[in-house]
């Protein structure tokens, strides 16, 4: 199968219908402001005529200092759209038409495209939403193009043998967003009002539907990524040793004891919190060593346990 029936389908499949919420990008990239002062940012995920990361951008322009924005997206069966803004020509602090350019790509937009990838080239920070059964490809893009990113992928995505050695080696880490809490998202034109038992809709009459384990990804440094995690709790017995493994379970991230200087495996919500000063990640129950060495799950006192990354305190935190 070719990489634009790939994308074809990703886009077609479930999770991939989802458009992200305006209010949604605010609250994050709020974090990340100054980061963007005198940047190019490259959306290359996108409905270029209707994103929200374009219309994010663009309405905070010359607030974020930004150099030049491009939204770049598929179009299956036919050509993109690159649509490219510079910022406000005429000093009514408005978004004009006449200020956007608008273009016809030669191909279908793909991300992989030769053609996308020029724009990515050009690119300092990418930010987008792309389609979740494409997220190791699309990491693994912009890792080699060395490209700084503020992205929306599944949470289960934490665990991918392709994700999980970039968030061990601190090059990749979740955003500010909380990582139980899901997204309320907006759903494709084509999805199945029936499906919910109670719909919801956004004041232009679009179904809102709330998607677990969605989290965003970024390389970008913010404050919660380097803010150490409060210990209260002391070992004790209390906390089991695995039966299958040489390391406690600590079943919840506030019970991480304060005094154990051992291995522990945590459930991957602690990502959350994760601060590389604080702790060090040792890896997890489908790679032990970074080799790939599975266990299957960890069983404690006789009983499997769900997810669980390793860990252990840094002495120098």
């Amino acid at each position: 199968m070719g990489k634009n029936a790939d994308l074809n389908n990703a886009r077609n499949a479930k999770n991939d219908e989802f458009y992200t919420r305006i209010q949604d990008i605010e609250k994050e990239l709020s974090h990340y402001e100054k980061f963007f002062n005198g940047k190019v940012v490259y959306c290359n995920c996108d409905d270029a005529r209707e994103s929200n990361f374009f219309k994010y951008f663009s309405m905070n322009f010359e607030h974020l200092g930004l150099k030049k924005l491009i939204t770049t997206g598929y179009k299956a069966d036919g050509k993109g759209v690159i649509l490219t803004y510079e910022g406000d020509k005429n000093g009514n602090r408005n978004v004009d038409d006449e200020e956007i350019k608008v273009t016809e790509l030669k191909g279908d937009g793909d991300f992989r495209s030769e053609e996308c990838i020029e724009y990515l080239k050009q690119a300092d920070v990418v930010v987008t939403n792309p389609p979740f059964s494409l997220f190791r490809e699309y990491v693994r893009q912009l890792m080699d193009y060395g490209k700084k990113f503020i992205i929306i992928g599944n949470g289960n995505a934490v665990t991918y043998k392709e994700i999980f050695p970039l968030i061990k080696e601190n090059k990749l880490w979740l955003g500010n967003k909380a990582f139980s809490s899901g997204m309320d998202m907006i759903a494709g034109h084509n999805y199945d009002a029936s499906k919910c038992k109670h719909p919801k809709y956004d004041a232009d009459g679009n179904i809102i539907i709330n998607v677990m384990m969605c989290v965003w990804f970024t390389n970008i440094g913010h404050k919660k990524h380097n803010t150490p995690l409060d210990l209260y709790k002391r070992y004790s017995n209390e906390y089991p040793h695995y039966d299958n493994y040489d390391a406690i379970e600590v079943s919840k991230v506030e019970l991480i004891p304060m005094d154990y200087d051992g291995v522990m495996g945590v459930p991957i919500t602690f990502l959350d919190k994760y601060c590389p000063k604080q702790f060090e990640i040792i890896g997890h129950e489908h790679d032990l060593d970074g080799k790939g060495t599975s266990i299957g799950h960890f069983e404690a006192n006789g009983k499997g346990v769900y997810k669980r990354i390793l860990i252990r305190k840094r002495t120098t935190a």
